[in-house]
Parts: structure tokens; sequence; C-alpha cells
């Protein structure tokens, strides 16, 4: 059979007259003859769709050979006596596959691959084309090898995959992922502007009391019950997503500003204020609303929930709802830098200890000094106690650095003494962390810091707030009868600020109350500050306790302190915290 009559064979053609492909077919010789059937065998062993496409003189592309699979995607209609198609190839020009045929042609490039479809609006193919420049035979003109591999199951398989993972299978809703791919199309939009969006971020409060009371299974029937309610609340193109265990997210489109999302937010709680009924029970609960609107200056889309967690966080202590404000992302970023930082420089040495004087309020003598971490960082400059501290006792990095504070203080001694050749009459205070309490060995700790370096326990005090008794006063009262084993004093820091029970000052093996600074300072000008000074003393004096002042910054304080029958002081009137060497020196000028 002749190869220009086989129905592989036939040739296509796209925009080019029968004529002109059969004009071109004659020009050519008995060996490009063969060499055409070599080429048409060629496409009839390829396992996929497959065509040549020449370029014609004006510059209108044809199909020149096609195996048997590309005929079956360009259908038989049109398909002349001759072997050539009458008219266009239609799935190639609905597709836009041809387009990109004839620029291809037209250019210099040696392949091209893309994506395409059959075109055909449902239930329509996707196919994998690659054209490939045929150079071997010039006299053949401009041509390309077309291959097209079907691969519609692919991305089938592909799509509901990627539905699965964009769905949380508990609530059937949008999970995290999908939540900020829809935010950031938000962003991204051509008619998006600042302030036009917001995400809600909603929090079942004590959700983890429901899985503990009556166990995961009620708890997940109330997070598929409590987003129903949640959907009831909003608009039909607001977007609900559930984005971890009991916290739901929401973008809202607002028309008039922060009022519609306050406006939403008050929906939610009303829809959530009725009772849940899981099975024979009826549940009250909560929820908290943090809110944050999309300002576009965000670089990532997941800024957008983060911001609105950091209100949500806001929201949980105060109850009410609360909007983002953007130094909050900043804050909470130098926490966590500042959180590595420290580890890093407790485990390197990188901070010193500073020393105040105590000061025996009759005579002027120093009593002993308070211990007071300083850091200095290399980069930030200092960093302030109060700063660096609270990250410490949140990230639970308080624990090694109480023990190289309680460390260093007793070095400090260890070294006074071995100067002098004797033990100093010199006491040092290191202050105690209520995380320290709950945590750390703390009598096992300090006693092998007073035998590495040799020092009394009677010289060492601890002092720690009213707080680290009142979470929880049984652990609190072993830790100090251990530590009151070891000799050593413990004094009750910020005295007055707190909830601590006369109860506990009675039981407690407490040695010194020292008077919050709020009080001291405000003596003279405030006759309620005078009172509480006046009987926090009488207190310490009904229970044989010695009394410290903080804060005495004016030399006026002292003589109404000592009036008062105060003991001991501290504050900048007397001396500033200063480097060891310093304090040293300064002991020895005052105790001569």
């Amino acid at each position: 059979m002749d190869a220009a009559a086989s129905p592989a064979r036939r040739k296509v053609l796209v925009e080019a007259p029968p004529a002109r492909a059969a004009g071109r077919a004659s020009s050519l010789t008995p060996a490009e003859r063969e060499f055409a059937r070599a080429r048409q065998d060629f496409l009839d062993a390829l396992p996929v769709a497959a065509a040549v496409v020449c370029l014609g003189e004006d510059d209108e592309a044809f199909v020149d050979l096609s195996n048997a699979l590309f005929g079956a995607l360009a259908g038989p209609n049109g398909l002349g006596d001759d072997g050539y198609r009458s008219g266009k190839v239609s799935f190639l020009g609905a597709s836009g596959i041809l387009p990109r045929i004839r620029s291809f042609l037209r250019g210099e490039d040696k392949i091209c691959q893309f994506d395409a479809t059959d075109g055909l609006p449902v239930g329509g193919r996707i196919f994998a084309v690659r054209l490939v420049r045929f150079e071997a035979v010039p006299a053949l003109g401009r041509r390309v090898l077309v291959t097209l591999l079907d691969k519609t199951a692919q991305v089938e398989t592909e799509n509901s995959l990627r539905a699965e993972m964009m769905r949380d299978s508990l609530t059937g809703l949008p999970n995290r992922t999908a939540f900020n791919e829809q935010v950031e199309a938000v962003l991204e939009g051509p008619a998006f502007q600042p302030g036009s969006h917001a995400v809600l971020v909603v929090d079942i409060t004590r959700f983890s009391r429901v899985n503990e009371c009556v166990g995961a299974l009620a708890g997940d029937e109330l997070l598929i019950t409590f987003a129903r309610r949640l959907v009831s609340a909003l608009r039909a193109n607001d977007l609900l997503a559930r984005t971890g265990g009991n916290e739901f997210a929401i973008l809202l489109r607002l028309d008039r500003g922060l009022e519609d999302a306050l406006q939403a937010a008050e929906r939610i709680k009303a829809a959530l204020s009725e009772p849940f009924r899981l099975s024979e029970l009826e549940i009250r609960v909560d929820c908290a609303v943090g809110c944050a609107l999309l300002s576009g200056g965000e670089i990532l889309p997941e800024e957008v929930l983060r911001n609105a967690q950091f209100a949500l966080k806001r929201a949980k202590g105060s109850g009410d709802v609360q909007i983002y404000e953007p130094n909050q992302a900043r804050a909470a970023r130098r926490r966590f830098s500042i959180e590595t930082e420290l580890r890093r420089a407790v485990e390197a040495g990188g901070l010193r200890l500073a020393l105040q004087p105590i000061v025996e309020l009759r005579s002027g003598a120093i009593s002993g000094f308070e211990a007071l971490a300083r850091w200095n960082h290399g980069t930030r400059g200092p960093i302030a106690p109060t700063e660096f501290i609270a990250v410490a006792e949140e990230s639970g990095l308080i624990v090694p650095l109480g023990r190289w504070a309680l460390d260093e203080a007793l070095r400090i001694l260890g070294e006074w003494d071995a100067q002098a050749g004797r033990p100093l009459p010199i006491a040092i205070s290191v202050n105690l962390s209520p995380i320290q309490i709950a945590r750390d060995d703390v009598a096992e700790a300090v006693a092998a810091s007073l035998d590495r370096f040799g020092i009394g326990g009677e010289r060492l005090t601890l002092e720690l707030t009213e707080s680290a008794i009142v979470q929880d006063p049984k652990r609190a009262a072993e830790v100090l009868a251990a530590l009151k084993m070891l000799d050593v004093r413990i004094a009750m820091d910020d005295f007055g600020t707190g909830y601590t029970s006369l109860a506990y000052l009675q039981r407690l093996p407490i040695d010194i109350l020292k008077i919050d600074q709020s009080f001291v300072r405000g003596m003279l000008a405030d006759g309620d500050s005078v009172a509480i000074v006046r009987a926090i003393l009488s207190l310490a004096n009904a229970l044989g306790m010695e009394t410290t002042a903080e804060g005495i910054d004016t030399p006026e304080l002292l003589p109404a302190l000592l009036d008062l029958g105060c003991s001991h002081g501290q504050g900048f009137h007397f001396a500033r915290p200063m480097e060891p060497k310093a304090a040293l020196d300064y002991w020895l000028s005052r105790n001569a």
C-alpha cells in the first residue's frame, strides 16, 4: 500500500490548502520520499500523539505527517480522499497550541515545552506539549515535531490530593495552608487596598477542659458544632478556616472599615453564647477574638494570621475583641531574638553581676550587697534586667541563669575572702525566681555552690517574691525548710505588692521583709504610703523579722525611715549597683 493512502500516514492540513502540501510533496526526490517514509514509521512507533508540522511558503502552518494517536485527537471531520484535511485541526486552534507552534516555527529555538488543554469546557483533557525543531533535510523547509502526552489523569490526581491537603479532615473547612493562600491572593489582587480586608482569629477558651472532662470524641463534636455556628454568623463571601486545634480564622472584606470587623466579632460572640448540646451534655463555651487588618506591607501572607494571633493573646487576657497593633510583632520578634542570644550569653559567660550595697541605717555600715544580673549585648548595648529576666522566666532560661548568678555571687565572696586572708563579715543576696522553686532543686544547687567556694550559709540571703509562695505554698515551704538547714537567710522581696497571706509569714522561715520601693519613694508626698510602710514595719517587728527599705534615692527619706524603725535600706542615695572591685572598695571605705 502506498504511504500517501494509509490512514496512519495521511497529511492533515492546518491552514494551507491541499495543493500547497501536494506541491511540496511532489518536489521531493526519491531519496527524500524514502526519508519521509522513515519519518512516518518513526511517528507510528511513538507511544504518544505526534505530528510533523511545517511552515508553508506564506508562513502558514500545516501538518505534514502524523500518527494514528494524533489523528484520533484531530477527529475524522474534513478528511478528504486525497488524505488531506480540508479544514483546520480544531483542537489545535481551540487549545492555543497552534499559535505557539507558529511562533516556534518562525523563531530559532530548538525545543519548547508547555502544558495545554484540548479546549473543551467540560471533560477536556490536559496535554504536556513538546516542540522539537527538525533541521536534517533543509529542502523540506521549517518543520517541528509536535508530541502531546495526555496527563489528564495525573493532573486530576494531583488536584484531588491538593484539595485533600487544603481541607481540614474534621470540620471540612479549609486548613491553615488554604487560608494563607487566600490571604495571599487578596494581597496580590489588582483591586486590593490597605485596610479593605481583615483577618479574625477565634479561639475556644478552656477547650482543653472539655477534652479532659468528657473525652476527645466529645471535643471533636464540639469543634464541628462550633464551626457550624461560626458559619451561621458570617456573610456569604467570608472565608472560614480551621487553623489550629481549637482555633479558627476568618477572612473578611471590609466595606466600612474596622466597623465591619468589630460587628462580625459581635455576631460571632452572639452566635456562640447559646449552650452546645453534646450527646446528653449541655456545654457553654466562650471564645476570644483577635483581629488584624491587611495593610499590604506584609512580606508573607502568614504574617497577617500571626498578627491576628498576637491580638488574640491579648484578647484572652482582657475578654474583649482586640485589634493588632504593629509594635506587637516587633516586640515578639525581639523577645524571641533575646531568648536565643541570652541562652548563648549564659553558656558563654556573657553576663556579669553588679552589686548594690545594703546599708544599716543607724550606723551607716555596709552589711552586705544585693547581686543584680547585668547584660551588655555586643550589638544591642545594655539590655534592661526587666526585659531579659522576663524572657528568661518565660522560656525557662531562668533556671541556668539563676544557678549562674548564685555561683558568681559566691565566687566573688570567695575572692574577697582570699584577698583579705580571712572570711569577711559581708553577706550577699541573690534573687530566687518562682520558676526556680518550681523546676530546680534549689537546696542542692545552693549546697553545692557554698561548698565549692567555701562560704558559710549564714552569709547568703536568697530573695524571693510573694508570687513564689502563692503559686505553690507547699513546694515553697519544702524548699525554704531545706535552705534553712544550710543556715541560708530568706528575704521576702517587694513585700506589699503581692497577695501573701499573713499565715504564710507566720509559718514560713522568713528572716527579712523588703519594703517595695513604690511605697518608700512616695512616703514624703503620700500619707497612705507612710501608713503602709509603718504597718509593714510593725508586722515585721511582731514576727521578729528584719526590714530593708528599697528605693532610698534621696537623703530626706533616711530620717523618716529611721523614725519608723526600719533597720536596713538600699538605694541610689547610698550607691548605684557597682562592679565587684568597686563594691569591695566601697565596703572598706564605709566599714573601716
